[in-house]
């Protein structure tokens, strides 16, 4: 039973992939102090993967049939399980001789070359003494401390659910019932809110002792937001911090420059973002305490230490060595995500072999940012996934949309009482039938239709990338949401490759001529702000006028800080980064103030 929360001395950490990509990322990598997270979305998806590890690794397995609280037993069950299971691996690592290609010596391998615990190691290879040897060897032993098991929960898939007809209690809603899953499991872990607040879900959480200090202010559980921006995590630090529930960690992602979904921002750049949360760390901490210890003391219940700090964390298009030691040392973050890489690293993630070849040939032109979500929110999407080739092809045998058999994306009552998925064959079916007679400009009619049939039944096909290849489900088809750099990627990777390539000892690069992720991002932007322009006139852009004429001044604040940034970065590269501002500046002033008409 985990009694910590991970003190490794990795600088990285694996965010939640999609439903099935990390769903076992931990009996992966937990072991080697890599922390990752495991999204609690799919219960079904989980409870099949807790019956697949209950059988490999000879534990007892009872089915957790349906019912108001099988949710959330399921989660509980499987997490659990996993909390058993690295506790296990970490043992047998930390027995393991110190030789060539045993567990620990690849645990300690692994660790930056400038962690202290990283010298430590070194110096006992050079040990002659047997007796000083020996207890530099036990010492190592104790410090080989297991990566975090976080879980994910992403807010706004809260569906409500009924029984008979008639509408449950909230506490049995989607969101609600994974965080009790989590809540009552052993994990001594953090939970990750992703897409937005969802007040009556972290009210909810007043209800589990995990969640708040001990008598010594240790917490069991901890809380990760991620945010996009300076404002919200403030305001969502706030809402928490009044009722006594403390944000240990602002996980602060790329609006665009990400895997799945994308939450474009009002043109506020992850550079200029890192640096608000630098200079008002300091300020940020000095409201927000006074609150957290205003609520405990009303509570009664605490006389313990004040949490003094937080850690600011980052993610979002990273790609090399040089990026990642930037991130920490120019912003001073705790750690830095690695996502769509780790997608071609089958030691540490899980994909169907057909998606991962296709995905090792992928261009910039098949990873694109599609309409395929239910929630109405951009997705990035492999065009050649397996999961896309049965979309097209049900609409070329004239039966569009899912047969929907989880529905957890089930939100839409336009056409029904009971809310169903836009995905789903029911709504696709619907809603082309009446798209003729709700008086589309003939421009627009095209493109609302495609948007219509782009929807994809992404809550179960993103499970593909688990089932098929742990031979749960060999016949499913698998989405893919990587993120846009995975085309500076092409080939299978071992784990340990992987870390060095992000350590800088190794490159695994494709190509020599990437672009600087910020400049990445940036053009991602222009992009995005481009095509809105487009659609304007026809009123199909997502955001109004005033929206997206501040998104522009933005982006144009943006270019400033990174041409003044520029004199930090390595030398070599910095000419092609100015080059590259330069480039996204020229297309930006193409983008007139007066062609945004929403």
């Amino acid at each position: 039973m985990s009694d910590h929360i991970s003190a490794s001395a990795h600088t990285f950490h694996i965010p939640v992939m999609g439903t099935g990509f990390t769903i076992d990322s931990p009996l992966r990598v937990a072991r080697y102090g890599i922390s990752s997270s495991i999204s609690l979305v799919d219960d079904v998806l989980i409870e099949q993967i807790r019956k697949y590890y209950c059988e490999k690794e000879n534990e007892p397995y009872e089915a957790i049939l349906n019912g108001r609280e099988a949710r959330a037993q399921r989660i509980t069950a499987y997490l659990n399980l996993v909390d058993r299971l690295v506790a296990r691996q970490v043992k047998a690592l930390q027995n393991s001789p110190f030789e060539a290609g045993s567990e620990i010596s690849k645990y300690y391998e692994m660790l930056p070359d400038d962690a202290p615990l990283k010298k430590t190691y070194l110096d006992m290879l050079k040990m002659s003494d047997a007796s000083e040897k020996k207890m530099a060897k036990a010492k190592l032993r104790k410090s080989a401390v297991p990566g975090s098991i976080d879980v994910n929960i992403m807010t706004k898939l809260d569906r409500d659910h009924y029984r008979k007809g008639e509408l449950l209690p909230p506490i049995y809603a989607d969101a609600m019932s994974a965080l009790r899953g989590f809540a009552e499991s052993t994990l001594s872990a953090s939970i990750v809110f992703s897409a937005g607040i969802n007040k009556r879900l972290y009210r909810y959480m007043t209800e589990f002792k995990d969640f708040f200090p001990d008598k010594k202010g240790a917490l069991k559980k901890k809380i990760i937001l991620k945010v996009s921006d300076h404002r919200s995590s403030e305001i969502q630090g706030r809402f928490l911090a009044k009722m006594g529930l403390w944000a240990s960690e602002f996980r602060i992602e790329s609006g665009l420059n990400c895997g799945g979904h994308a939450f474009a921002s009002k043109g506020f750049l992850l550079g200029v973002v890192l640096e608000e949360f630098k200079q008002k760390k300091k300020q940020l901490l000095e409201k927000l305490i006074p609150m957290y210890a205003k609520a405990l003391s009303a509570k009664g219940e605490y006389d313990g230490k004040l949490p003094e700090n937080f850690r600011i964390t980052v993610q979002g298009g990273v790609g090399t060595a040089a990026e990642h030691s930037f991130l920490l040392n120019n912003y001073g973050v705790n750690s830095v995500g690695w996502g769509t890489p780790f997608m071609l690293v089958p030691e540490a993630t899980l994909m169907d072999e057909v998606n991962i070849k296709r995905l090792m040939k992928a261009t910039d032109d098949d990873v694109y940012l599609s309409d395929a979500s239910p929630l109405g929110v951009p997705f990035w999407n492999l065009r050649t996934s397996t999961s896309e080739d049965l979309r097209r092809t049900r609409i070329k045998q004239g039966k569009p949309g899912s047969p929907c058999p989880k529905r957890f994306v089930g939100l839409n009552t336009e056409f029904t009482k009971k809310p169903i998925c836009l995905a789903s064959r029911t709504y696709i079916n619907k809603k082309i039938e009446v798209l003729p007679k709700e008086g589309h400009a003939p421009e627009a009619y095209a493109t609302i239709e495609e948007r219509v049939l782009a929807k994809a039944c992404i809550c179960h096909e993103l499970g593909g990338n688990a089932t098929v290849p742990l031979g749960i489900d060999p016949d499913a088809v698998s989405t893919v949401c990587c993120g846009p750099g995975i085309v500076d990627f092409s080939k299978i990777a071992t784990l340990q490759e992987m870390v060095d390539h992000i350590y800088g000892r190794l490159s695994l690069l494709t190509s020599s001529d990437r672009p600087h992720m910020f400049v990445k991002e940036l053009g991602l932007y222009v992009d995005y702000l481009r095509r809105e322009v487009d659609n304007s006139p026809t009123g199909l852009a997502a955001n109004s006028a005033s929206f997206l004429e501040g998104m522009r001044d933005n982006l144009f604040k943006g270019i400033e800080y990174y041409q003044a940034l520029s004199n930090d970065l390595i030398e070599e590269s910095r000419e092609s980064f100015l080059s590259g501002l330069e480039k996204m500046k020229a297309a930006l002033e193409a983008l007139v103030p007066g062609k945004i008409k929403v």
